[in-house]
């Protein structure tokens, strides 16, 4: 029982550390110092002068990150695995360990990747993300009316334009990729547009209000969309956040009410 009472009291103790906020931007600043060490390993001229530095901070920064690893494993134990950012933080960090050969030169050239735990340690980057993978279905709806808008566009363009401009229209492909060069707005004008009105010279009936549907129109539902996302998640996170005080005032008052009885 005593065992037990003091392993649990070690718990609650490494549980404390982890969870502190000093704790944690420390992390970030290990990141952010490994992500820059990460980019000075491809300058030859730093690494020729101060190679055995960047290494020996990257070890380091290795060290720091198994270690947290660790002690989250230790605390947290099977339900470590729960949380999709532990696993990430996992697979990033466990990537690191993996030997440098030939065989796992790939592997290895991902250690980049060791910068992204910015995203799962920062809130306000792991709100971001959120919204974003919650925004997936509705974003499936406007890339399928986008595409939709496309087709229908490419098949008239191919059609009206193909026989004078065959390089930019002759065909189905090549009017879906000048449509798509149209609708990010590059040299959209001068060089296609202007072009075919020199044959067409009604042709900017067709291309202004394609840009109107694309550039300014559905492109600007992926903002909208995203954004409501985000609201929805941290409106959600905030909720959870006021129920999770409820509860431990509730319990809280409870022992009270004990402790008066």
């Amino acid at each position: 029982m005593t065992i037990e009472t003091s392993s649990q009291g070690l718990r609650d103790s490494v549980r404390r550390l982890v969870e502190d906020r000093r704790f944690e931007r420390f992390i970030i600043g290990v990141i952010i110092v490994n992500a820059i060490g990460l980019g000075l390993e491809t300058s030859p001229a730093v690494m020729a002068g101060y190679g055995s530095i960047v290494a020996t901070l990257d070890r380091a920064a290795i060290a720091i990150f198994v270690v947290e690893i660790a002690l989250k494993l230790f605390v947290y134990r099977h339900r470590f695995f729960a949380s999709g950012w532990n696993l990430f933080d996992f697979v990033v960090v466990a990537a690191a360990l993996v030997p440098a050969s030939q065989q796992f030169s790939v592997l290895r050239a991902l250690r980049v990747l060791r910068a992204l735990r910015l995203v799962s340690v920062i809130p306000s980057m792991r709100r971001v993300i959120v919204g974003l993978f919650n925004a997936i279905p509705s974003i499936g709806t406007v890339i399928v009316m986008l595409l939709l808008l496309f087709y229908i566009s490419a098949v008239m363009a191919t059609k009206l334009f193909g026989g004078a401009f065959p390089e930019w229209f002759g065909s189905l492909g090549a009017s879906l990729y000048s449509l798509f060069q149209i609708m990010t707005l590059e040299s959209w004008s001068m060089g296609i547009v202007r072009p075919l009105m020199e044959v067409y010279p009604q042709a900017w009936l067709f291309f202004v209000p394609f840009i109107l549907m694309t550039s300014f129109i559905v492109l600007n539902l992926f903002i909208g969309v995203i954004v409501n996302a985000m609201s929805e998640a941290t409106d959600e996170e905030a909720h959870d956040e006021r129920e999770e005080i409820l509860t431990e005032l509730r319990a809280l008052r409870a022992e009270v009410r004990a402790l008066r009885q």
